[in-house]
């Protein structure tokens, strides 16, 4: 799957091209409206992802534009949170919308939806397990021995993250700026805390994990 980013903030492109290029997507990027619409007349990607405030067009018109050659879909980025310039990012052919500071696992969730409304045939893997362990991404839920477990919103994301990406030790400064967002301005303490928990509710003996894991010095990882 090949994804175009334009924004013209490059640390918001690197960010976002690192996590979806650890996905296994194909990361292209632009950085204004203009050179968003030239590229897309190229008609190679499956997904733009387009921010609103950028130089020579913004983002809105570039959308427009775009809509009139091509179908491919498309999320709008913003810093402001209006209604009315989500209706009018929907008018232009927007297929969704998220305003900024955004948890970059969000953006992953609504990009894995759309691909999966665009193709239906792309298995982008809606559930996912480990052992014993099961998290139905869709519902956002989790399970334990088929017994079901309450985790909290970070939790689960912190999770869901560490399953996708089996075996990958993330440091702490990684999961705080892909779990909470890169304007998050907590303490890598904060995953510490998040990660204790986790093993609380999820492993047999919290003391001695088997499944989410420490490579002391480095950080935490979901075994593989």
């Amino acid at each position: 799957m090949r994804i175009l980013v334009v924004d013209d903030e490059k640390h918001i492109i690197k960010g976002i091209k690192f996590n979806l290029e650890h996905e296994g997507y194909q990361v292209e990027t632009a950085y204004d409206g203009e050179e968003a619409v030239d590229l897309a007349r190229t008609g190679r990607y499956d997904l733009i992802i387009l921010d609103i405030m950028m130089p020579k067009i913004d983002g809105l018109e570039a959308c427009r534009r775009i809509r009139e050659f091509s179908a491919v879909s498309i999320i709008m980025l913003t810093a402001r949170s209006e209604d009315m310039d989500k209706l009018i990012g929907f008018d232009y052919g927007a297929d969704d919308y998220l305003t900024k500071p955004f948890n970059i696992l969000e953006l992953k969730a609504r990009i894995r939806a759309i691909l999966r409304r665009a193709s239906p045939t792309a298995q982008q893997g809606d559930r996912l397990e480990l052992d014993d362990l099961a998290l139905s991404v869709g519902e956002r839920m989790a399970y334990l021995n088929g017994e079901r477990v309450e985790l909290t919103a970070k939790e689960f994301d912190l999770m869901e993250l560490l399953m996708r990406n089996r075996g990958r030790v993330y440091t702490r400064e990684n999961l705080l700026n892909t779990v909470w967002g890169y304007e998050y301005p907590g303490d890598i303490r904060t995953v510490d805390v998040h990660v204790r928990r986790l093993r609380e509710k999820l492993e047999k003996n919290p003391a001695e994990p088997q499944i989410l894991l420490t490579r002391w010095g480095v950080g935490y990882y979901c075994k593989s």
